[in-house]
């Protein structure tokens, strides 16, 4: 029998929680047995929550049937939208609602139904400049006891450190060298030598000899 494999994924009904929605439903559709979990976090008031922004009180107040009702049909949504554009499937999505800390919720979710990934979207503004991912994708990274993939949109913000493209000069001489080398002239010289690693068979070896680390 094949192993399920079970993806938790964070959901806020923001853009960027729809790019992770998405990511996952990919993620588990190529998988023999996917199952995408979503979990949306809400304010508990008494009987009531706060629906909207993960973790954030909103007025007006929902009872927490709703939370259910309205996460199952904007799930429901994407899914659909999802198999029309790709024309995939997988093995079943559930969705989750849980209370208070969005972080402690998500990851708590994953160790409770021993999850191979949770998948979390950020803006990014804030993360570039302070090594920070956001304050719920962060607290996910460091709290998970499994891998976290973090989704974010393809854009730039004025705030963010500029990140320049590849040097041509580089590209040419890994398309020259087949990859042999990684570095032009110039950038040789501030990214310093490439060690390569060979592994040979060194069982059947009787001195069973090291790694033989190569300079290039």
């Amino acid at each position: 029998m094949t192993d399920t494999y079970k993806i938790v994924v964070g959901y806020d009904y923001s853009q960027t929680a729809d790019l992770a929605v998405r990511k996952a439903f990919d993620l588990a559709a190529a998988e023999e047995q996917g199952e995408v979990h979503a979990v949306t976090v809400v304010v508990q008031m008494g009987e009531f929550v706060g629906a909207g922004v993960t973790g954030v009180a909103t007025s007006p107040t929902i009872p927490l049937e709703d939370a259910y009702e309205a996460l199952e049909a904007r799930l429901g949504q994407l899914m659909s939208e999802w198999q029309a554009e790709t024309g995939k499937t997988f093995a079943r999505l559930s969705i989750h609602v849980r209370s208070e800390v969005p972080a402690a919720e998500i990851t708590q979710l994953a160790s409770d139904l021993q999850a191979d990934l949770v998948v979390v979207g950020t803006h990014g503004r804030r993360g570039l400049r302070r090594l920070l991912l956001g304050s719920v994708a962060e607290g996910v990274v460091r709290l998970a006891h499994c891998p976290v993939l973090v989704v974010r949109p393809k854009d730039t913000h004025p705030d963010a450190p500029k990140i320049e493209p590849p040097c041509e000069k580089c590209l040419e001489e890994r398309k020259r060298t087949h990859g042999e080398q990684l570095w032009c002239e110039q950038h040789r010289e501030r990214h310093g030598q490439r060690h390569t690693y060979h592994y040979e068979s060194r069982v059947s070896r009787d001195s069973n000899p090291p790694l033989v680390i190569e300079q290039k």
